[in-house]
């Protein structure tokens, strides 16, 4: 079952006095199955961030349509934008976006308190998460006082502790060390085993390769799209890289 139908997307940025068109996104056409997990890779400019940001209901399309459980995400009203975010979409940041002022505890609880919700009701759902990402006991800390790795998977746990009907990651290993990618890319395969539908736009080669497909943005299209099926890491890795260097030699 399509969790996520994009049909002829398009987007384009005109200069203030009209003069300079960039044709970001030129008719971008794919869907997303329920617990798919999915990563998007292009050059930069190829558009895969513009695609991102509508997806996320944070920018709006020139043309075309975003069903989400079929729902046209192009035609909710601004008023009611930031309330179907929270309600059905997890975001997970490169820069983590967690506010230093707040516990960690209390930044995974933020989307709940704005949903108003109890605190033990909170709790009950918080307690499972933590464990599975392996941040109990960082609960009670403050984002300066743990690693980039720990901030990550606190962001993790915020982006899904409202079971979000999609989950969207913008290079989530991308301020992270070889070893803390590595963590969170097993955190992510695991997050995706439970039905989580995943979406995540990367430059990473290796994050790329444990996705189960792969879509490739060049100059404002969908170009290319590889299936995981029955590649093993090493397999899927090197026919990533093949599609990479096509894509930067200008391939069609």
């Amino acid at each position: 079952m399509n969790i996520l139908k994009v049909d002829d997307l398009k987007k384009t940025y005109v200069s203030r006095l009209g003069t300079n068109r960039v044709d970001a996104l030129k008719g971008v056409f794919f869907s997303v199955e329920e617990g798919e997990y999915v990563a998007i890779m292009g050059e930069s400019g190829s558009g895969k961030t513009t695609l991102l940001n509508i997806l996320a209901a944070l920018d709006k399309p020139t043309g075309g349509s975003v069903l989400l459980k079929g729902k046209n995400v192009v035609d909710i009203k601004e008023s009611d934008m930031a309330v179907f975010r929270r309600d059905n979409l997890g975001y997970v940041f490169q820069d983590f976006n967690l506010i230093d002022s707040f516990s960690i505890r209390d930044n995974i609880f933020l989307p709940l308190v704005l949903k108003g919700e109890k605190h033990k009701e909170m709790n009950a759902k918080l307690e499972p998460i933590a464990k599975e990402l392996g941040i109990s006991d960082l609960l009670d800390k403050y984002p300066y006082e743990v690693s980039g790795g720990q901030k990550q998977r606190a962001a993790v746990a915020r982006a899904i502790i409202t079971k979000p009907q999609l989950l969207l990651a913008d290079e989530p290993t991308g301020a992270l060390d070889s070893k803390s990618t590595d963590e969170l890319l097993e955190v992510f395969e695991n997050i995706n085993k439970t039905g989580q539908t995943i979406l995540m736009v990367t430059h990473s080669t290796k994050a790329a390769s444990h996705a189960k497909r792969v879509l490739f943005i060049k100059d404002g299209i969908v170009f290319h799209e590889l299936y995981r099926g029955e590649k093993s890491f090493e397999e899927m890795y090197k026919a990533i890289s093949d599609t990479l260097t096509l894509l930067s030699q200008g391939g069609k």
